[in-house]
């Protein structure tokens, strides 16, 4: 999944692509570089961001998908927790609704999911993007997100979402210290048994910053090591910015630890893609 933020002030890549036509642009390189899904999002959740206007995240977004969908059949996913601005952009053609307040902030996805039926990304955070980052705490680290993971496929499913249309994320970075981002990554296999595919965000983020000493944009190789790690202990995919260089260290890892381990895991074949998120 490569990643477009159609935001001033992101973490790593805020205003690169907050024109339209430069969003369009990298949408395409992305899909050049062999992503099988272009995540779009028009609001910053980097800690200590403030939530915007639901006009101003339709603005930033829905034309860039609607262009981008006229160029390219590569999965299109809308990175949002509002209903209005996900409703929009999947009348302008987005396949997927990847929502980082697993539907909490408008209960109002839950019915437009399931009646667009269509696949869905439930992440867990603690807190708010405002709050998540000050001094999070947890009695019992995997327990509590796989329970919370739990509870939100229930949810979903009570309010007619199909559970093959569902994909988690323990949210990397989203309310957790870099000891917890750490735990979750080594630790991984912990959500197998809610059997469904896992999606992890590890691209530049501020855990590699710290064990590095670097700024996002020299993040890549640190990235990579997160990503095949990723892979290694159960991830299906992975939500990234260096698409070339994360997919050809996957590749790689995929051929190394037989690609049979992971029957959700998006590769070239087509079938096995399509019978998963289509």
């Amino acid at each position: 999944m490569g990643i477009i933020n159609v935001t001033p002030d992101s973490f790593s890549d805020g205003g690169l692509y907050f024109n339209k036509e430069k969003a369009v642009d990298r949408g395409l390189e992305l899909a050049e570089e062999g992503a099988n899904i272009i995540d779009i999002g028009g609001e910053s959740t980097r800690p200590g961001s403030d939530f915007i206007s639901t006009e101003e995240e339709l603005m930033r977004t829905v034309p860039v998908i609607s262009a981008l969908r006229k160029k390219t059949d590569v999965l299109i996913s809308v990175d949002t927790t509002k209903s209005e601005v996900a409703e929009a952009a999947l009348d302008e053609g987005a396949d997927i609704i990847n929502d980082i307040s697993s539907f909490r902030f408008d209960p109002k996805m839950l019915s437009l999911a399931a009646q667009k039926d269509i696949p869905v990304i439930l992440m867990h955070m603690k807190g708010t993007p405002k709050n998540m980052q000050l001094n999070p705490f947890y009695e019992d680290l995997l327990a509590e997100i796989r329970g919370f993971l739990e509870e939100r496929i229930a949810t979903a499913q009570a309010y007619g979402i199909k559970k093959e249309k569902i994909i988690i994320d323990p949210g990397i970075g989203f309310g957790k210290s870099l000891k917890d981002n750490l735990t979750l990554i080594k630790s991984l296999k912990f959500l197998e048994p809610i059997d469904r595919p896992i999606l992890i965000g590890i691209s530049r983020k501020s855990f590699i910053g710290k064990i590095l000493s670097l700024p996002p944009q020299e993040r890549t190789e640190g990235t990579i090591a997160s990503a095949v790690l990723s892979i290694i202990n159960g991830a299906h995919i992975l939500r990234v910015h260096d698409v070339e260089a994360v997919k050809r260290a996957v590749l790689v890892t995929e051929a190394i630890i037989d690609e049979s381990m992971h029957p959700f895991s998006f590769s070239d074949n087509e079938e096995k893609k399509s019978s998963y998120v289509c």
